[in-house]
């Protein structure tokens, strides 16, 4: 499936997840499968979060507080299930077993 992720890019260039095992360095057109990172203060969702379009995350801000900047990646990935939200976090969100990064795009 095709779909779309916000990540943290670095200064260097390389993405990263926004707020869930935020070190972990996520490189365009390599395949990463789903981690278990139980983390306090989130909600316990396994997989990798992605929209199906790039306005999909309105409850995110775009700017990141760490020098990276959040910008959104066209991704592919393997369907885990589909997660029904409040509108006003954007609605239908997918969860992937697997993701790859296909190419940033313009919000």
């Amino acid at each position: 499936m095709i779909g779309y992720k916000l990540f943290n890019k670095r200064k260097d260039g390389s993405y990263g997840p926004l707020f869930i095992n935020r070190r972990q360095r996520i490189e365009v057109g390599v395949k990463y499968e789903m981690e278990d990172h139980p983390t306090m203060g989130f909600a316990h969702r396994p997989g990798w979060h992605i929209c199906k379009d790039i306005h999909g995350a309105p409850h995110i801000k775009q700017d990141g507080k760490t020098g990276a900047s959040r910008v959104w990646c066209k991704v592919e990935f393997d369907l885990l299930e589909e997660v029904n939200r409040p509108q006003h976090q954007g609605g239908l969100w997918y969860l992937g077993k697997s993701i790859k990064i296909i190419e940033e795009v313009e919000a």
